[in-house]
């Protein structure tokens, strides 16, 4: 199968005057058409600017300094703005981070629905514009009425389908969930899930979600990429990720995760992050992992296949002794 995205070696720095802060380190995935791809990680690893990187809205200190993003075989990445506006919710759309404050308080839902198609060119008579919103927001689950209120007025799983329907509204080929559910308690994430899941489904597209809920991962994704400290260190199915994690840090991660049948102290991995304007040599992981060897140190591991589809950056997986 032809893959829909696939990304190449992307790299985006913020230049401040300490020096260049690496937040996305020669990253490459690719997503199949109506796949469902979670990108994990601990806050600060560079999930939110990855997807940011993807949408072409990395602002000043921000730069996107080398990498292809090729949707569909056309690199996004060369485009000239006004073509790359153009393509951004047609083919490719995001729901930001803080979905539920991402709305403009001071205008309608209706009108906030609309501006985004009037922008692509799509011209209707008022009539068929109150048809469009209407059955849009019917897709979400949100009574035609909705259309008259002003964010202030929803609740905050009412504004996250706002939000999707907005997203969903040219029925682009790619929607990019940055962690869509923050601030929601687990009755209204579960509800606004099951809402992108099911209008997925319906227009055909393919999903990224970015988070660090494991849960929700687990969930809702066919495939995990799990990222640390700007660069990715794992990618497998959902399944492989949970049951056979093969990097010591994925495996750290699913260690802390509550279980019914374990009981015990929760383990997780020793140490902090290393910042990412200062990132260690060698592998990134080498200073928190509990199985370092000295070659980790200096050299940056490859990716190593662990089955199929399934892989990590790992030297251990080179020796045939990756921990289990």
């Amino acid at each position: 199968m032809q893959p829909l995205l696939e990304v190449k070696d992307l790299r985006v720095h913020y230049h401040i005057p300490q020096g260049p802060v690496r937040a996305v380190e020669d990253v490459s995935f690719s997503l199949d058409p109506g796949e469902r791809l979670g990108l994990m990680g601990e806050s600060g690893s560079g999930k939110s600017t990855a997807a940011l990187s993807l949408m072409r809205l990395i602002k000043p200190p921000g730069r996107i300094e080398s990498g292809e993003v090729l949707l569909d075989g056309l690199d996004i990445m060369s485009l000239p703005p006004e073509r790359m506006q153009q393509v951004r919710l047609a083919q490719i759309a995001l729901i930001s981070q803080g979905a539920m404050n991402s709305l403009n308080p001071v205008m309608r839902v209706r009108d906030q629905v609309i501006d985004g198609m009037r922008s692509h060119g799509i011209r209707e008579s008022r009539r068929g514009w109150q048809d469009r919103v209407r059955a849009l927001l019917g897709r979400v689950g949100l009574a035609p009425g909705v259309a008259d209120s002003y964010p202030h007025e929803l609740s905050g799983g009412m504004k996250q389908r706002v939000c999707i329907a907005i997203a969903i509204s040219l029925e682009p080929r790619v929607i990019i969930a940055d962690e869509p559910t923050s601030a929601l308690d687990v009755v209204v994430q579960r509800r606004g899930m099951e809402t992108l899941r099911q209008v997925q489904e319906d227009i055909g597209a393919a999903v990224i979600l970015i988070g660090h809920d494991m849960g929700l991962m687990a969930q809702f994704v066919d495939r995990v990429a799990v990222m640390y400290a700007s660069r990715l260190v794992e990618e497998g199915s959902a399944r492989d990720i949970f049951h056979q994690p093969q990097h010591p840090y994925t495996q750290l991660l699913v260690a802390s995760l509550p279980s019914l049948e374990k009981k015990g102290e929760f383990q997780g991995a020793p140490g902090s992050p290393p910042s990412l304007l200062d990132l260690p040599s060698g592998c990134v992981f080498h200073p928190r992992c509990p199985y370092v060897m000295e070659r980790c140190t200096h050299e940056v591991p490859p990716a190593f296949q662990a089955d199929g589809r399934h892989w990590a950056a790992c030297f251990l997986l080179e020796s045939g002794s990756a921990p289990s």
